[in-house]
């Protein structure tokens, strides 16, 4: 199969599809792999690296395109890449098309075959793609939410973790899952005082016992997330429903409860968010301020971290891509369950309920899969 890794072009988007010692291993297989000119600079891994490694360093993202039976990225296509999109053409990456309408038309009306990360699924309910970017982002939601608690970035002026005498910042999670549990994990290192919430009693009981003394768990509902934001100092979103919209757990309303220079990081922004007045921002313009609330809401929060970032994520994608590119993704997909549910859209049409419910499109609950 040819593949190709274009350079990603979202604001401030550092991380690569592929390293070279993914490259090496899709040559090994027999396919061949054309990587655009400077894609991996921002995690490390030169054009020189790359051509070691087998690959065809090309100059062009329209190049990269029009050559490649299967596109590799990390970030969801942007509107200039549109039209460089052929009917057919397999793209593997993050798609997060519950958060965009636009994004979601474009590939249905493109006919190409999306197969999103984040919705690759194991037996177990694991999500297997999304797991090593949630948990540099929960790591990296606290290191943030940390430093914008500073009060020349107008946050409440609070150290973290306090002094003698002085007692640490209150920070609560709202989700205890890979996100939630990263984040509970740094800031009680960082020696805050930490509330995690989330809708499963079972995995609050494996949260208490894991977690240090200073993290408290409890029920997740309006009355405890009402009663607790009234004294948090950071508060970090982290709530996962596969594949659709995040429910809004934080109203515009409730802002007003909130201390002024409260922080709050929302690290689900790319599912449309959970607290209701953050909408995505970038690592150029990472924050802004509603009602005295500092929102941290960066969509691709672990493009902060490429080398770290990539590396992670490489680890977990190339050998879905290897199968990819050996079988074809008909034969692939029909083979591997955990594949065919990171199927979201193809032969223009929506295959992921999530997706299609998102905005009231049809959806196709069985694809027939001509080739396997």
């Amino acid at each position: 199969m040819i593949i190709g890794v274009p350079k990603e072009i979202k604001n401030n988007e550092n991380r690569v599809a592929l390293t070279p010692a993914g490259v090496s291993e899709m040559k090994k297989h027999g396919h061949t792999v054309y990587v655009q000119s400077t894609a991996g600079l921002g995690s490390g891994f030169s054009d020189d690296e790359y051509a070691n490694a087998g690959a065809v360093v090309i100059g062009t993202i329209e190049e990269v395109y029009a050559i490649a039976e299967m596109i590799i990225k990390v970030k969801e296509p942007i509107a200039s890449e549109y039209p460089l999109i052929k009917k057919d053409q397999l793209l593997f990456t993050y798609f997060h098309f519950a958060s965009s309408e636009p994004l979601t038309h474009a590939m249905i009306e493109k006919g190409a075959v999306c197969l999103a990360y984040e919705t690759v699924e194991k037996a177990d309910r694991s999500l297997p793609l999304l797991v090593p970017m949630s948990e540099v982002a929960g790591r990296m939601a606290i290191q943030q939410g940390a430093k914008y608690l500073e009060k020349p970035l107008k946050g409440r002026g609070i150290l973290l973790g306090g002094v003698p005498g002085v007692p640490p910042a209150k920070v609560l999670v709202l989700g205890g899952g890979i996100v939630g549990t990263q984040a509970a994990k740094m800031a009680a290192g960082l020696g805050a005082q930490v509330t995690i919430m989330d809708l499963s009693l079972p995995r609050l009981r494996y949260l208490d016992d894991i977690m240090p003394a200073n993290v408290n768990t409890e029920m997740s509902n309006h009355y405890n997330i009402t009663k607790a934001i009234a004294t948090a100092d950071l508060i970090v979103g982290a709530v996962l429903i596969p594949g659709a919209k995040a429910p809004h757990l934080i109203t515009r309303d409730m802002l007003k409860l909130m201390r002024p220079g409260t922080v709050v990081v929302d690290v689900a922004v790319d599912q449309g968010g959970c607290i209701e007045t953050c909408t995505p921002t970038t690592h150029e313009n990472p924050t802004f301020i509603i009602d005295d609330i500092v929102h941290y809401c960066v969509a691709n929060m672990p493009g902060a971290v490429p080398y770290t970032s990539t590396l992670a994520l490489t680890n977990a994608t190339l050998p879905y891509a290897v199968q990819l590119a050996n079988k074809g993704w008909e034969k692939a997909c029909n083979e591997n369950e955990e594949l065919k549910k990171g199927l979201n859209i193809a032969n223009g049409k929506i295959l992921y309920k999530g997706v299609a419910e998102a905005w009231n499109l049809p959806f196709n609950e069985e694809l027939v899969l001509a080739n396997a």
